[in-house]
């Protein structure tokens, strides 16, 4: 292309329709989006007066921001994720709040958070409904998840699995 020819690119998603890829067949490599930065979507529209606006007009503080909201969200879902061990609905809200934490900054965060709160409407209205039930289980895998601990640490489980593969 020469300085006098001008060609036209539009964007649909991450990338840029008509841009060249360097190389015959080169289907890989990095794609052109004219306003992601960071793989994780465009921010949450914001009033330029708020608290948000003053941390976004700022790119260091804006950066830091967002990896804030991720780290923050991220410790939620994965203190949700290591509740599933037990049963019951003890997993939902923690998964539930990091979402919502996420979907403050992130718009693919806020279109599964609409979903997931519409599962976890349903799966409380069902708890609901059947409140003798789902005590029981609730109860029941809370007391199941104790005497697993309490054996664990009465017959040392740890300490012979460990002399068992080798590690002790």
């Amino acid at each position: 292309m020469d300085s006098t020819e001008t060609r036209t690119v539009t964007f649909a998603g991450n990338r840029a329709a008509g841009a060249r890829d360097e190389g015959a067949g080169h289907s890989g490599g990095s794609t052109v989006c004219a306003d992601c930065t960071d793989g994780l979507g465009k921010p949450t529209p914001v009033e330029p007066d708020s608290w948000r606006g003053r941390i976004r007009a700022k790119p260091g503080m804006h950066l830091a921001w967002r990896v804030g909201v991720f780290v923050v969200g991220l410790l939620f879902v994965l203190l949700g994720v290591a509740l599933t061990v037990l049963p019951g609905p003890l997993t939902i809200p923690p998964v539930l709040l990091g979402l919502w934490i996420w979907s403050t900054e992130f718009d693919w965060a806020r279109r599964f958070f609409a979903a997931f709160r519409r599962k976890a409407a349903a799966a409380w209205r069902h708890a609901r409904q059947h409140p003798v039930s789902s005590l029981a289980v609730t109860v029941g895998g809370l007391a199941a998840a104790a005497v697993v601990f309490w054996a664990v640490g009465h017959f040392d489980l740890v300490d012979r699995a460990k002399s068992a593969v080798g590690l002790g």
